[in-house]
């Protein structure tokens, strides 16, 4: 198994969830079993997904679905911001400034991919023709 402790959006992810996680729990009854269940659910599930991708060979389909899913995630709080649901302005600012950095670092690792040479794709996969 690979290692991802390491990783920089590894610990970003894991910082988001378990902030959403303290976030959700000052959240109205109501919203925080539709919004905020949405949220914690999306956010655990990023931390899934750049697991998965760490851990691939071919990693650049689990990084496109982690695209869609920061893509699902900002969507569920923009709703938030429009409902008001968080306590105060500055912790739905905090929420989408680390999910846009997620969403930067996670585009950098598709760059990174796609720079590579098909035979060094090939090589680092260790596929033998």
């Amino acid at each position: 198994m690979a290692q991802y402790e390491h990783l920089p959006i590894y610990k970003q992810a894991l910082d988001l969830a378990v902030y959403l996680e303290k976030a959700v729990s000052g959240f109205s009854r109501y919203h925080k079993y539709t919004l905020g269940a949405d949220l914690r659910k999306i956010a655990r599930h990023n931390i899934t997904l750049i697991v998965r991708a760490n851990s691939e060979t071919e990693r650049l389909a689990t990084l496109l679905a982690l695209r869609y899913s920061l893509e699902e995630l900002m969507v569920c709080l923009r709703i938030t911001k429009e409902l008001q649901v968080f306590k105060s302005l500055n912790s739905f600012v905090y929420a989408v400034d680390l999910t846009l950095q997620l969403s930067r670092q996670n585009e950098g690792w598709i760059k990174s991919l796609k720079k590579l040479p098909e035979h060094s794709r090939i090589a680092r996969s260790g596929v033998q023709s």
